[in-house]
């Protein structure tokens, strides 16, 4: 006997045959981890942001059109939850407290040379690789857009 396969489980679950759906999820859990951990950064905690995908997929998937959509979708659930930490950092602190607070500025050098290492390995490898390249490494944009195999405008964006 064959699993049941991603194009049968679908359809079934979308209706809302319990089996189904506990079969579907069983069946992109491991994908949903692997997308995590290629899109949040080292700070997210990966199962959180699993199992909230797979809360949403499970409220969801009967609002999903296409069965065909369905990797893609997956992929920008997990893509949104990485982000939620950054975004909420962004909205977190106005950068007028952020300036006045300076207790970041009397830090020992080798305390602020262990942070920086710490965010830059952080980042995702597409951005730390255009970050090393372009700031320790002072290669040019079209330097950079080689080593990476893209064009200059993605190496820009990377950067960014």
């Amino acid at each position: 006997m064959t699993a049941p396969t991603l194009a049968q489980l679908l359809p079934a679950a979308r209706s809302g045959v319990a089996v189904a759906m506990e079969q579907l999820l069983r069946l992109t859990r491991p994908d949903i981890r692997r997308y995590a951990l290629r899109h949040c950064a080292a700070t997210t905690a990966t199962d959180d942001v699993v199992q909230e995908a797979l809360i949403i997929v499970y409220r969801r998937v009967g609002a999903l059109r296409e069965v065909a959509a369905f990797g893609g979708w997956v992929v920008r659930i997990v893509q949104r939850l990485c982000m939620r930490p950054v975004l909420g950092w962004l909205k977190g602190e106005p950068l007028a407290q952020v300036e006045d607070n300076l207790a970041w500025s009397h830090k020992p050098d080798h305390e602020l040379r262990h942070d920086l290492a710490l965010a830059i390995d952080s980042l995702p490898p597409i951005y730390r690789d255009a970050l090393l390249m372009r700031d320790f490494e002072e290669l040019t944009i079209e330097e950079m857009s080689e080593r990476l195999g893209v064009t200059r405008e993605a190496a820009k964006s990377r950067l960014h």
